[in-house]
Parts: structure tokens; sequence; C-alpha cells
């Protein structure tokens, strides 16, 4: 094919440049939209966009009404970027359909077509308007005819004075079609002025009519006469896919018609249909073919109803089914190029080629849209639009034509460097390069040939085939590519190995939970290959770092083994070792039978209910691969600590029962069941509880316990027991009976305690013989019976209090807070029962009635007062009290307090010490006036390191101690008196004496050697007459 010089250096500049260069036509990212502005914009600014992308960057020029703007002088037209600001815009110069073109090296796209109109609204006739006279009860019609205009109007009226709007209703209804007003009955309040009120959407212009006077007429009312239809929809009217339309339907009547909508062929109106304006507008929003059809309005009163029809059509622009998209091919090929758009009426298709309409010639046909070329050469090469087309509108689909011619060109597609294939397998070797028209390829291994021999065959893009590879195919294969502008090659390395093999592959195994498994995967494989182990657990790869305490890989590089630790039941699956190579992959499956405790048993129902059984089925759960040997039902009621064993009929359940009775149960107690099922693993988890159910009710038959009684008060026999337990009562209504009789009478005497938790009962006669002795038994009973007695108890009546007051009763002062009182115990008779101790009642001064109390047992005759206040007088009484209560008060006693210890501590305590023993003395503690005297001293001492300390006293102001062990110690000293002892001295820590004689006294010791840790010692204490 012979080829022009022009298209010789674009086939040179596109090969140069090609690969660093991505040259692009033009294509819109933005196209002008249709737009509508107000008249008298003079003073703004339109701005019309355009936007397109290629490389190189496109340039824009723009027509108005098919004819090119001048965009180079004036000011009205200017170009920012690809947009067109029309400044200033006037109805009669600027107005029309404008289009886009937008033009690089590669060609040129026009944009859709956009129109740019202008709003304007112009004033109403102002003529006088006669008065329309009308009859009470008669329609009306009010004319208000639009003024020239453009755009979007709509209507109001003014009654009488602005603001005061018609409103509608059911009466009155306002047409935005005609903007008459429109009343169906006039009744008197109708009679005013009206005044049309015409508004502009786009320029919110407003103009207003002359004013209607409406009268009445004096010549009667009008009676009642059927709906006269006055507002109705067009017998034709086409609708545009997805546009809102509304239908108007008004009638005049006497009643006041009402209005109602259906569809001619009977269908219903689907949901997104509403009625407004009290249903004289019916709004189809989103329009669709299906609501394409018949439709009818009926108006009906009391005198008739009439009926308007009319049919809305469907029409559709045209939209896209199939955009054309760019197209890379050869010269010297052919060219289908289709283009299909949807739309009613059905569409046209035209093209243009550069923004201009494409010249049809023999080898350039257009059919149902497509666009068909033969032969194509590089000046083909360019910009295409597809324009579909019917009366409502058009769309435009670009893309680019790029016809190649080239020589054969291997940078971009190189051949593979090197190919791996095993031994017996079919190897394919690809031969690509971008060539235009495609390039003949022939083959060389080596310096020799290739030929099609059966086992080596050519594929129709250039590619070599072998089949049955051996290692004599190994080497350099170079594949020679031409066409009529060139020739290229280029060469790839065939390299045959050893096909990969598993040795050892894992095998199925059957273990239980808790062991460990390795799965092996050992192969034999090619020494110029790498090999990579990869495990798959049940289709998916097997994840060790989420699973790592259990699985993980073990081996060396020609082992993949698979080590499972401490095998749980998750572990149950499939398991495939997958061996990849740079050649091969080869793989192998085992199945792994975890076998563990069973699952838990499902579905626990309760069949049947009794007082003491349970019929109970089950289903059973899962195995994990080992059967159910036995099956084992546990129990819960509200009294129980968790879950019980229960027996069972059958006592041991085999692994094929799904039912069994569970017996020995508590009548009317709450009951949940669960079973747990046992295979040769072991014990698996219980299943879920059953519901709960309650036993029926029985009579008791279990007695109260403990029973006893004793005590109270005079002519009282008491009766005691632990309660019957909720869950041993077996039914509502329990109580308990009580039978008691003297000891030796034959007779019962029975009564009945209702409460269930009542734990005794008091009878009360005044011939009951105190502290007698009685037989007593408590049963038990409910609403299904009685039940047993307890066995017979022993118990006494209650004992009479003392009758007679201690004797000989006495007082003495011990110290400055204690006062001892004594007593002869009191005479004791059988009736009085046992003496359960004494009551001392004691006071200071005249306070007897805030006295206190101290009580000792029976066997003691005498009790201390602590706690009293030195110096002061106090009176004290004693009486004998037991179960029944106390007896009379002794006569009372007086013993006053002794005045308080000094409160002056030894002072000055020395001491002097050798190896055997200690030696103190102090100074004397003189008592004031208001203190007791000293009678004598105590001396503390004890081992350091221990609490406890002996005690020696003396009349003298010094002692003597004799120590076996050579140990530290701490010595205190207090003085005595008949008020108590006094204020201790300081604490005179001796150290231990290191074996030379050592003196001290508090002054000086106190500061000095801290106390040490001892052993327990003996103290012999001397007391010395003299001192030195």
């Amino acid at each position: 094919m012979m080829l022009s010089w022009k298209q010789w250096i674009l086939l040179s500049l596109i090969g140069c440049l090609g690969d660093e260069l991505l040259l692009r036509g033009p294509v819109f990212v933005r196209e002008p939209s249709s737009t509508m502005v107000p008249v008298g914009s003079e003073d703004k600014r339109v701005t019309l966009n355009c936007e397109a992308r290629g490389n190189p960057s496109p340039h824009y020029r723009w027509q108005l009404n098919g004819s090119d703007l001048d965009l180079s002088g004036g000011h009205r037209y200017t170009l920012r970027g690809g947009d067109l600001v029309v400044a200033g815009p006037s109805r009669e110069r600027d107005a029309g359909t404008y289009q886009c073109f937008a033009t690089n090296s590669l060609g040129t796209i026009v944009s859709r077509e956009a129109r740019l109109q202008f709003a304007y609204l112009e004033n109403l006739k102002t003529t006088q308007r006669s008065a329309v006279s009308v009859r009470e009860g008669q329609g009306v019609v009010l004319l208000c005819g639009p003024p020239p205009h453009a755009g979007e109007l709509s209507y109001a009226w003014i009654f009488n004075e602005y603001p005061s709007f018609v409103e509608e209703d059911s009466r009155r209804f306002i047409s935005q079609e005609t903007g008459h007003l429109y009343i169906a009955k006039v009744e008197p309040s109708d009679v005013g002025n009206y005044t049309c009120l015409v508004s502009s959407v786009v320029t919110a212009a407003r103009v207003l009519g002359s004013p209607t006077p409406l009268v009445l007429r004096a010549d009667g009312v009008m009676g009642e006469y059927e709906p006269k239809i006055e507002v109705q929809f067009p017998e034709t009217l086409p609708a545009a896919k997805g546009a809102t339309v509304r239908l108007e339907c008004f009638a005049l009547g006497n009643p006041v018609p009402r209005i109602s909508w259906r569809r001619g062929d009977g269908r219903p109106f689907p949901g997104k249909v509403t009625l407004r304006k009290f249903s004289a507008v019916l709004e189809v929003p989103s329009f669709q073919q299906e609501d394409a059809g018949p439709y009818e309005c009926v108006a009906e009163n009391a005198r008739g109803r009439n009926v308007a029809r009319g049919r809305l059509t469907y029409y559709a622009k045209p939209h896209w089914v199939q955009l054309i998209k760019d197209v890379e091919t050869a010269v010297g090929d052919s060219l289908h190029w289709p283009c299909r758009a949807s739309g009613k009426p059905r569409p046209s298709y035209r093209w243009l080629k550069n923004g201009e309409a494409l010249v049809l010639e023999a080898r350039t046909q257009i059919e149902n849209g497509a666009l068909t070329v033969a032969n194509l050469s590089v000046a083909d090469s360019g910009m295409f639009q597809c324009v579909a087309e019917n009366k409502h509108g058009r769309v435009y689909s670009g893309a680019e034509l790029k016809v190649l011619a080239s020589a054969p060109d291997f940078s971009r597609t190189p051949m593979r460097k090197l190919v791996r294939a095993q031994v017996g397998s079919e190897v394919g070797l690809d031969c690509r390069p971008r060539a235009a028209p495609r390039a003949l390829a022939s083959w060389k291994r080596g310096a020799v040939t290739v030929q099609d021999d059966g086992r080596i065959s050519f594929s129709q893009d250039g590619g070599l085939r072998i089949a049955n590879v051996t290692k004599a195919d190994t080497g350099t294969y170079t594949c020679f590519a031409e066409n009529q502008f060139g020739r290229a090659n280029g060469s790839t390395h065939l390299l045959v190995t050893e096909p990969t093999r598993i040795t050892v592959a894992p095998s199925n195994l059957d273990v239980s939970v808790g062991e460990s498994v390795v799965l092996p995967c050992q192969v034999r494989h090619d020494p110029l290959l790498d090999i990579v182990f990869t495990w798959y657990f049940n289709g998916a790869p097997a994840d060790f770092r989420k699973d790592g305490s259990h699985v993980e890989k073990a081996g060396g590089s020609s082992s993949g083994d698979l080590m499972i630790r401490n095998i749980q039941l998750q572990h149950s699956g499939k398991y495939e070792c997958v061996v990849q190579s740079g050649v091969d992959s080869v793989s192998s499956a085992a199945d792994l039978v975890v076998r563990g405790s069973p699952g838990p048993p499902e579905h626990v129902a309760v069949e049947e209910v009794t007082d003491t059984t349970a019929q109970l089925s089950w289903k059973e759960g899962t195995d994990n691969h080992s059967p159910v040997t036995s099956y084992s039902v546990q129990a819960r009621t509200p009294f129980s600590v968790g879950w019980q064993t229960a027996a069972t009929v059958p006592e041991v359940i085999d692994g094929k029962t799904r039912t069994a009775t569970v017996v020995a149960l508590n009548p009317w107690v709450e009951y949940e069941f669960r079973v747990v099922a046992s295979n040769t693993i072991g014990g698996g988890e219980p299943s879920l509880p059953s519901e709960k159910v309650r036993t029926e009710e029985a009579a008791p038959d279990v007695p109260p316990s403990e029973v006893s009684g004793g005590g109270g008060s005079r002519s009282e026999l008491v009766i005691t027991w632990d309660p019957v337990p909720e869950e041993l009562q077996n039914g509502e209504g329990f109580g308990y009976v009580v039978a008691f009789r003297p000891l030796g009478v034959s007779t019962w005497i029975q009564t009945v305690v209702t409460s269930p938790d009542a734990p005794r009962y008091v009878f009360r006669n005044e011939s009951i013989v105190p502290f007698s002795p009685y037989e007593v038994k408590v049963g038990v009973y409910n609403n299904k019976g009685e039940g047993p007695f307890s066995p017979v108890a022993r118990v006494f009546s209650a004992e009479e209090e003392p009758t007679a007051a201690p004797s000989q009763v006495s007082a003495n002062s011990l110290s400055s807070s204690e006062i001892e009182v004594s007593w002869n115990a009191v005479p004791w008779k059988l009736s009085n029962g046992r003496l359960l101790g004494y009551e001392v009642r004691y006071w200071s001064g005249a306070e007897e009635g805030s006295s206190r109390r101290v009580t000792v047992a029976a066997g003691r005759t005498s009790a201390r007062l602590r706690g009293l206040n030195s110096r002061q007088e106090y009176h004290a009484a004693v009486r004998a009290y037991n179960s029944a209560g106390a007896g009379p008060f002794s006569a009372t006693v007086n013993a006053t307090t002794r005045k308080t210890p000094p409160s002056q501590p030894p002072g000055n305590v020395v001491w002097n010490a050798t190896d055997r023993k200690v030696l103190l003395r102090w100074e004397r503690v003189r008592a004031m006036e208001n203190e007791s005297e000293v009678t004598g001293y105590k001396v503390y001492y004890r081992a350091s390191g221990q609490d406890h300390a002996q005690v020696l006293s003396t009349n003298e102001t010094s002692a003597e101690l004799l120590l076996p062990v050579r140990e530290g110690y701490v010595v205190q000293v207090r003085a005595t008196t008949q008020g108590g002892d006094g204020a201790s001295s300081e604490p005179v820590r001796i150290p231990r004496i290191p074996g030379l004689d050592a003196r001290g006294s508090t002054s000086t010791m106190a500061k000095v050697h801290p106390v040490s840790s001892c052993l327990p010692m003996v103290l012999l204490c001397v007391l010395r007459a003299l001192w030195w």
C-alpha cells in the first residue's frame, strides 16, 4: 500500500514520540446546558460551560444558530478556558442555540446543543371590566388570560384588597393552565372584587389585571343542577419520560360536585400518584411508559354526574444504549463501529468526523446506527461522533479512531527472558510485538530454523508451541517479526526440568483429643528449582499464626511436614499439602479424624411429671467420631447447691437410649434437668437445661426434727422444733399438728399451727403445774393429707419464778472504783425449775431510777461492781432469776469507794547490778490529802523482748532481784493503796551485764542500750531489809 509523504511523516512522528507522549483526542468533561435569563439583564453576564481534556490540550470555538461566533475582537463574547461568557446578554442578539467545538491535532468534537432563552412578563390589559352578575347557587368562571411572556407562570387571585387572597377548596379552584378562577357554587360571601395576579417563576415579576366585580342577582336562588366540567385536560397529552405530569379537572354544580379519578382501562393507579387541591389535580411523578393510557375525571353530585376523558401518550428523548468507544486498528483493516440509542419515536442516526458531517461513500456506510469503513488508511484517523435524534431531542457520543501503521516493535511487549517447563509437558512461547498491520513471525533455535513437525506448531498470533517437552528442547528461541514497514526480533530461553514428585505423602489418621501427630509431606524435585510448601485446611490456607500453640511446620528443604500438638476437635478435617515450583505444582491430601468426648445432647424435654418422677427425652448431639456409650441425668432445684446427679430408671442409660425416668424426686418442687453423654474418651459437656417443671403435690412424709421445749412464763408449755424445709413440704397448705399430754396421761391434746415457717407453739393454761413433765410430738399436713409425727419428746412446763430473796447480803469497798457484793444462795424447790443466776442492781446517792445491773451465773454468790467513782456511796440489792422470771430483791446494802491512789509515781529509781543480782531503790511516794495512803509497792519486771511481767510486792522503797542468767530487763515500780495501785514509774532498762559491776538510773539508762531479744528466764527475787 502506497502512503503519501504526509502520512509517512505522521507515521515517523508517532513512532518516535508514541512511547513518551500519549496523544489523546479531545473528550468533553463539561458541556453547555440550556439556560433562561430574565430580560433586562444587560448589566450581568451569562456563562455557557465547555471543558475538554486531551493531549495536546484542545482549543475552542463556538457557534450560535449554526454560525461561528467572532471571539477575537469585541467585548461581548469572551472565552474563559473553554467557557463562553456573554456580557450584557440581549434577547434580540443572543437568544438561540449554542454549540461548543473542541479541537487538537487529533481532531474535533462538537458539544450538545444549548438554548439561551430570555424570560419576560408583559403587563395585563388594564381596561375596566364589567361586573359579573350571578344568582346564589350558580357557578361562575372569572377569566384571566396570560399576557405576552416567556418562562413558566403561576396564578393567584386577590379578593377585594391585597393581601387577601382567594383560598382554594372544594368550591373554588384556580387553574395553573389558564389562570381562570372557578367557583362551583356562588355564596353571598363571595360577593366582591376579584383581581388576577400573574407571577413569573423565573424573574419573580408580578402583574395585576383589572378588578372584576362579582354581584348577586336579585331574581332568586339557583336551583340544584348536575355537574358541568369546566376545567379538563386535553384529549391527547404527550408526556416526557421522567417528567411530572399534572392533570386538572374542576366542575361547576349545585350541590358542589365531588371530583374523583380513574384510569379508562380499569388498571389501578400506582402508589406514586397523588391528588392535590381537593382532588382537582392528579399528579403523576417520574412518568414512565406504563403510565401512558386513558384517564378519566368524574364529577358528581346529588343531581347527576359527568365525565371528562383524555389520554396521556409517552415520548422519550434519545438515550444511549451503546456508546461508541475508542478504536485502535491497523491500516488495511475494516471497521465496524456499533452505536445504539433508545427513544420514542425511534431515533435516527448520523455521524460526524472532526465536527463535520461524515461524507458517505462506497467504503463508508451507516446501517442501524453502526458505522462501517473498509480498507482503512491513516487518513481515516480522527474524532468521530454518533448523533441519535428524534423530534424531542438529540444526544452525542464521541470517540477516537486511530489507524496505525508501524514496523514490529518488542519494546512495549518484550518476550520473557526465561520460560521453565517440566519434562513431558506442553509449553508455549509468545511472540507479540506491536505492529500495524500484524507482523508475520518465524522462529529459530540458536541458528537453526524451527519447523512445524507436529510436536512443534505455530499459533495464529505468531507464538510457538512445543508438546511432550524433553531435556533436548532446552535452548534459546528467537522470534523474527516482519511487515511492510520493517522487521524486529526477540528471544527467550527455555529451561526444561524434571517434574516434582511427592515421595512421602500425608495419610489418613484417626486420633483422640490431646494426642500429637505429624502429617508428612516430602518431595523429590529438580535441583535447579526452588520449592514452596503450602498447607490447606478444609480448602482454605492454614493460618499457623492464629493456631501457633498447636500447629507448626517441620522438616528441611525437601520436607514440609505438619506437626499438630495437643490436638483438639477443631483440628478434624481435610489437610492438603501443596508443593509449588517455578514450573509445576503437586499436592496430596489426607483426612484427619479427631475423636473426643461427645457434644451436649440436644432438645432435652420433660414429657410427663408425677409427684416423685419425671419422664425425660432428648436427642443425640455430636458424637465427635466416638459413639456415645452412656448417658447420665442431672437435676437442679432452687434449694440444691448446683447440679446433682439424679437417680433414673433404667439405672444405667446406654448410648442408644434417648429416654429415661428420673425417680426419687420431692413432690411440689420446681426442677430443671440436663443430660450428659459419655463415650470411651470421657464425659462430654452437659446439655442446655430443660424447661422448669414442678412435680405434683403429695401428702408430706417428713416430720419436723429437733422437737423440744421448756421455759416460758408461768402457766405455759413451750414446744419447739426445726421447721420442715420448703423442698420437703410436698405441697401447698403445709402446716404442723402439735400433740402433747402430761406424763402418764393416755389422751393427747392436739392443735394446728398453719404457718410452715413456725418453729414453736406455746400452750397457756392456769391449770399447768410449774415445771411438770409433758410428752410432746409434732406432725405435718398439707392439702393432700397428713404426714407422720416426730418421735415423742419429754419437755417441762414453765418454771415458777423464785419466791425468796437472797439473804446475808453485804457490800465491801475494794478500791476507789470497785465494790464487791456478797450474799447467801436462795433456798430452792422443784417447782422453781433450774436457777439461771443472780442479778445485782446498784446506784449511787439518790439515783435509784437510773440504776445499773450486772448478772452472774447460778453457782456464784458474789459480784464485783467496776468502773465506779471514788469516794462515793453506792447502794446495791440482789435477786435470783430463772426462765420464768426474777424473784424479789434483797434488802439494800451500802458501801463507799475509797480514795484514788496517788497520781505521783515512784521517782529516782536507781539500780546496781552484779553478775548474779540487781538491787533497786526509789524515792517514797507521799499521798495528797484526797488520795489513799501508800501501804506498799509493787515491782513489775520482765525480760527484754517479752510482754508478760512478774510482780514483787514490798513495804519498803528497795528490792533485790536474783538473776540466774545474764540478760537485759525492764523494771517499773508502782505504789499500792487501799484505793488501788498508783501511777507507774518510767521503765528502767537494765542492759545485759558483760561481767563487771554496773549501775544506773531512770535518767541515764533510758537513753542507752536498746532492748534486745532474750530467752525465757527464771527470776528469784528476795526482799532485803537493808540497803547498803
